[in-house]
């Protein structure tokens, strides 16, 4: 095993400890935790670059290892409250989209390469931004008020934009109009 695969799976085992420690209301253990994921994640991709250990394993593995803290974190959020529903919701209907067009053009023998857009990119980086300002006013750091109310709202533009992105794409690639990604 890969050192960059073995990270990921590191941060898989993290997102139930990050978890338990938001049900047992240890934010700030949740806060530091999210951010050691967050590291390992710009780790393990830099290890693979830099000494040439991809791996095919790693190319399914982090992504999903990334959607699996993210949604977790976002469900975990919106139970406590602190994030509103309707955007939980909007975020887990993008993944769940995402997730189930691959699955069904596989199934239809149209497999697709659902390669990062930019938009899923500034999605990523406003959900993982997001996610942070609230852990850290859970966990007693600072208080960041209106931002991450504007936060909150260019999130939800942003999954809008990605999943339509992503729509459009997998509708083109299933009509056999051009490439995807």
């Amino acid at each position: 095993m890969t050192l960059p695969n073995f990270i990921t799976i590191a941060r898989f085992v993290l997102v139930p400890v990050i978890i338990l420690a938001m049900i047992n209301d240890e934010m700030m253990i949740a806060f530091v935790l999210f951010l050691l994921a967050g590291v390992s994640d710009g780790v393990d991709g830099f290890i693979a670059r830099q000494f040439n250990q991809r791996s095919e394993l790693g190319t399914w593995l982090d992504p999903i290892a990334d959607k699996v803290l993210l949604v977790s974190v976002f469900v975990m959020l919106g139970w406590l409250n602190v994030l509103p529903n309707w955007l939980v919701l909007l975020a887990v209907s993008r993944d769940t989209l995402i997730i189930g067009a691959v699955v069904l053009s596989s199934l239809m023998d149209q497999p697709v390469a659902m390669r990062p857009l930019f938009i899923s990119k500034a999605n990523t980086t406003a959900q993982i931004l997001l996610i942070v300002l609230i852990l850290a006013e859970l966990a007693g750091i600072a208080e960041f008020g209106a931002v991450t109310v504007w936060m909150i709202y260019i999130t939800a533009g942003l999954t809008i934009a990605s999943a339509s992105a992503y729509l459009v794409t997998w509708l083109r690639h299933m009509a056999g109009n051009g490439e995807t990604g």
